[in-house]
């Protein structure tokens, strides 16, 4: 007679160890997400205070949200394309290009500002469509593809602009996204409909898991998240409110983030993408469109940093021709490596893009008041993005060790 057991529907999943080890476990293998980069921005926050005291004074922590919303945006779709363990090095010129274009038509040629915006995420989709299609379509590495793009759409944003080079953005709907401000009341509703949206979405999704009999993280570390989340949720809106409230270009970013948390997790084409970064042969022949899923993913990127160029033309009042370069490629990458994302593909999540946002505005909020040159930003800048990848290697390999990947 067989001894062998069953598994129980609604058994413990087989990771949930108590105690420390297992807290301690779970963070080398990058599994406590959210809690290691909050964790992370308290000691960044401690450090800048003491060395600054007005580094978390109210009026900067708000000017700190409205710096992170166009990098945010940006990040939010190199996210997707870390999924696939593909890189996209075109996105900081896209948002530059698709500002230029935005700008020339708004202020030049007398388009409304709404058809401007939508000209604008046009062009970022053309061109992320492109990307796709020339990575799928003739196997060109997406390196190299949007390494090209990289110059080339520098070259145009130049061309686009014409001799005057900068370009005024008068007060309108497009300025507004930055400018404008919620009362009081509507912060406090905003922050409770979300923390409590944030909380069941959380219980559900772990009850389902469990019902399923499938692996549904441990109890007390999502109850710790949950936590922490509502806590920064809270304090975010009373810091804000102690200003000049609520931020509309705020809710703009988390709209988009939560919006593709739940694509990534909830939708079935969504979930293909960590499928396809984890093992792409074996996605084919389970019956994933593969190359589709590439050209999306590389479209939505795209469309995201012409967002992310339009946010920052907005808060900028202006559009140049250094608008999407210096280091915006940089922080819309080394922002969800930091907060979790893996280079290898198959790992990571749409809050990363925010998480790292954080860390890394954060970063170079504090250095520009404590007024550091140039030169030293960019070492210490550079410095967090290799530590952030030997951390995401480390992780890795703890994984591998533990039969997970």
């Amino acid at each position: 007679m067989s001894t062998a057991v069953e598994p129980q529907q609604g058994a413990e999943p087989r990771d949930e160890r108590p105690g420390g080890r297992g807290l301690v476990r779970a963070f080398a293998q990058g599994e406590l997400g959210s809690i290691r980069v909050i964790l992370m921005l308290a000691v960044i926050w401690t450090v800048f205070q003491l060395l600054n005291d007005r580094f978390l004074s109210a009026v900067n922590l708000t000017n700190l949200l409205l710096q992170i919303v166009s990098l945010g945006l940006i990040s939010t779709g190199v996210v997707l394309v870390l999924l696939l363990g593909e890189i996209d090095l075109s996105v900081g010129a896209v948002s530059g290009l698709a500002a230029g274009v935005m700008a020339v038509l708004t202020v030049k040629h007398g388009w409304p500002p709404v058809a401007g915006i939508v000209a604008a995420l046009a062009v970022g989709l053309a061109i992320g469509t492109a990307n796709g299609l020339s990575v799928t379509a003739f196997g060109i590495p997406s390196f190299v593809v949007t390494l090209a793009g990289q110059l080339a759409w520098q070259g145009a944003l130049l061309a686009v602009l014409g001799s005057t080079g900068t370009i005024n953005l008068p007060d309108s709907a497009i300025t507004d996204l930055t400018f404008t401000f919620y009362s009081d009341a509507i912060g406090w509703i905003i922050a409770v409909v979300v923390v409590g949206l944030y909380a069941v979405a959380s219980a559900v999704a772990y009850r389902r898991r469990r019902r399923a009999g499938i692996e549904a993280g441990r109890a007390d570390l999502i109850v710790l998240r949950v936590a922490a989340v509502s806590l920064a949720i809270l304090a975010t809106v009373f810091v804000m409110n102690r200003n000049r409230g609520v931020p509309l270009a705020v809710l703009i970013l988390l709209g988009f983030v939560a919006l593709f948390g739940f694509w990534t997790t909830r939708v079935r084409y969504g979930r293909h993408l960590f499928a396809i970064g984890g093992n792409i042969e074996a996605s084919r022949r389970a019956g994933i469109r593969v190359d589709v899923a590439r050209v999306g993913v590389f479209a939505i990127a795209s469309t995201m940093a012409a967002a992310g160029g339009v946010m920052a033309a907005s808060r900028g009042l202006a559009v140049n021709q250094s608008s999407g370069g210096a280091d915006v490629l940089l922080l819309a990458i080394a922002g969800p490596v930091i907060a979790g994302t893996s280079l290898f593909g198959g790992r990571g999540s749409a809050w990363s893009a925010l998480l790292g946002a954080l860390v890394i505005g954060s970063i170079s909020n504090g250095m520009d008041l404590l007024a550091l040159e140039s030169s030293v930003k960019y070492m210490i800048t550079g410095a967090v993005l290799f530590g952030a990848v030997v951390i995401d290697a480390l992780a890795r390999r703890q994984r591998l060790a533990a039969g997970r990947r």
